[in-house]
């Protein structure tokens, strides 16, 4: 049966996704609230049958420093600008367990029916960034590979490319170390060659969160296809973005465009695919969780009304290779 699918995928990587960004001049309490709500998201994905996928920074696998040197690649990123680098960070630094690792939290989400635990690279790898090169990316693939089997006995099938930098030269590699999947960006050109940032880029990314300006978010099933020598790119539909104090228009109107979207979906049998960084709750986690309750509600009436589904990554995946397997052998 053809029905609209509501796809899910997360960005978790704690300060391993902002280090670079803002050194050491972060909240304690906002990376405290992340660890808190990693829970509470579970919670509310269980009680409603929502699977997602949580594309995780390996680093924060380890337990410890000790773990985090073992399993880090021999090649490095050599990145030109020397502050991309999640180890030359740490070696300026030191480590935090608070805001570095998380095996906890990687358990729960293990734990919890219908998430999947996915990739967001071993060091937060930036594949569209000048100095490094494709052996050092496959070698950071490969560590996540390494301690996600060690320590949880799962092997990655879907990835999210951090910073939303997609390398297509790199594709084959994702393939190769065992990635069937991957997240790539929403169609609009305001979402391309996300390393080239400028003001107009930002400002219709922005008010496209208000009003239609860019392609339609949803897309059918039929779009996606498999191609040899790489994963199946999964584009992103919406960011959900985070709440904004004191502007109950601006959450509103982005809330109300989601749950259109998601209609709209619904109504004509497309894939919509929302993302967002669970640390993007930390700043007002009450207010941001009653906002998910409101999208897991209105999944809820479009699953009645529609007979809308929730499909992680790895099952929209399934789905399609199953599909094109079976087409194959009507052709033969």
């Amino acid at each position: 049966m053809n029905s609209g699918i509501f796809c899910i995928s997360l960005d978790f990587e704690l300060l391993w996704g902002i280090f670079d960004k803002v050194g050491m001049n972060f909240s304690p309490k906002y990376f405290e609230h992340t660890r808190q709500i990693v829970p509470d998201m579970l919670d509310v994905f269980a009680k409603n049958q929502v699977q997602a996928t949580w594309a995780t920074v390996g680093m924060l696998f380890a337990e410890n420093e000790e773990e985090w040197m073992a399993y880090a690649p021999m090649q490095k990123p050599s990145y030109r600008d020397p502050k991309l680098s999640a180890y030359e960070f740490a070696r300026s630094y030191g480590l935090n367990p608070q805001v570095h690792f998380a095996p906890e939290l990687i358990q729960q989400i293990i734990d919890t029916p219908g998430q999947e635990l996915g990739s967001h690279t071993f060091a937060h790898y930036y594949t569209l960034m000048r100095g490094q090169s494709p052996e050092q990316f496959r070698q950071d693939l490969q560590a996540s590979q390494k301690i996600s089997q060690d320590k949880f006995g799962i092997t990655l099938k879907s990835l999210v490319f951090p910073r939303n930098h997609i390398n297509e030269l790199y594709l084959p590699i994702c393939l190769e170390e065992g990635y069937t999947q991957a997240r790539s960006n929403p169609k609009s050109w305001f979402w391309q060659e996300t390393q080239h940032e400028d003001l107009s880029k930002k400002w219709f990314r922005s008010a496209d969160c208000f009003m239609p300006i860019g392609k339609n978010t949803s897309f059918k099933k039929s779009e996606l296809k498999i191609y040899p020598n790489e994963p199946l790119l999964i584009p992103a539909s919406r960011i959900l973005r985070p709440i904004s104090k004191n502007n109950n228009l601006f959450n509103s109107v982005r809330l109300s465009r989601i749950k259109s979207e998601m209609s709209f979906a619904a109504e004509n049998q497309e894939i919509y695919h929302l993302w967002w960084h669970p640390h993007n709750f930390a700043n007002d986690p009450i207010q941001s969780m009653i906002e998910l309750d409101e999208i897991m509600d209105h999944f809820q009436q479009l699953k009645s009304e529609f007979g809308m589904r929730s499909l992680n990554m790895k099952e929209i995946g399934d789905l399609v290779a199953k599909e094109s397997e079976k087409s194959l052998q009507s052709i033969n």
